[in-house]
């Protein structure tokens, strides 16, 4: 069975760096694809990459990780360009989406400005005892 689990940004705006990267590997570790509102900084996303290389294990063999947003190069308006950087100071950076999921099931994620493509293997079936 495939889980995605969903982490709005109101769950992870008021964490620190090191619990934002614990909480999404933790998930990740669960064997769960995590879908983050938002994207990491890319801070965040060395410190993500650093504490996965310390977790690997025979169990868990790593992390993929895709960032989607679009990336508004048009010339905007004044006005309208003030409001955009006026939002992102006051509520933070929510533009784009995070998917992170264990390299055991995620084998290659494929993004485009219109979709996200994750292609996955399934996980062998655990033996009830």
């Amino acid at each position: 069975m495939l889980t995605i689990q969903f982490v709005p940004y109101s769950e992870i705006e008021t964490l620190t760096q090191e619990e934002r990267v614990k909480k999404l590997l933790a998930i990740a570790q669960e064997n769960k694809i995590v879908v983050m509102e938002g994207r990491l900084k890319p801070l965040e996303e060395t410190l993500l990459i650093q504490k996965t290389m310390e977790a690997v294990s025979k169990d868990f063999k790593g992390i993929e990780l895709c960032t989607v947003y679009t990336n508004k190069k048009k010339k905007q308006a004044l006005p309208k360009a003030l409001k955009e950087m006026m939002t992102k100071f006051l509520i933070g950076d929510r533009e784009g989406l995070t998917v992170i999921g264990p390299a055991n099931i995620i084998k290659e994620i494929k993004r485009n400005p219109n979709k996200i493509e994750l292609l996955t293997e399934s996980l062998p079936n655990k033996r009830r005892r």
